[in-house]
């Protein structure tokens, strides 16, 4: 399934005319309203025919967005992140980790130690 969200979908839901602009707004985690006025820049600013082409052929192309790609916006920003920038998402996994692995470790530490208020309270449930 991770796979299936770094892929370029067209998104329906967002969708103006195909779901080209929306897509790539969802895509790359810019404002859709950006894309389109960059789209309109684009194409006035000489690049007429090619950026409607492109359009065209993206709208041909790609795929529709599933329903369920993302759980929650959360998620949707988290996998935006891995589209952008893979290396940078893969140290922010591991610094998460590596916090809630100190922080088990501190649980442990915790539970493990003489702890005698702890050590009374467990006979007593006996």
């Amino acid at each position: 399934m991770s796979d299936s969200r770094t892929k370029f979908y067209l998104d329906k839901q967002d969708a103006k005319w195909k779901g080209v602009c929306a897509g790539v707004a969802d895509y790359t985690g810019i404002e859709v309203m950006w894309v389109r006025i960059a789209m309109i820049l684009l194409t006035l600013a000489g690049g007429f025919p090619w950026t409607l082409v492109a359009y065209v052929l993206i709208a041909w192309m790609a795929e529709t967005k599933p329903a369920n790609l993302y759980q929650d916006r959360e998620d949707q920003k988290f996998w935006q992140g891995v589209r952008a920038n893979p290396t940078r998402s893969t140290a922010e996994v591991r610094a998460k980790f590596r916090e809630l692995d100190r922080r088990l470790a501190d649980i442990e530490l915790h539970y493990t130690s003489r702890n005698s208020s702890l050590a009374k309270e467990i006979e007593s449930l006996r």
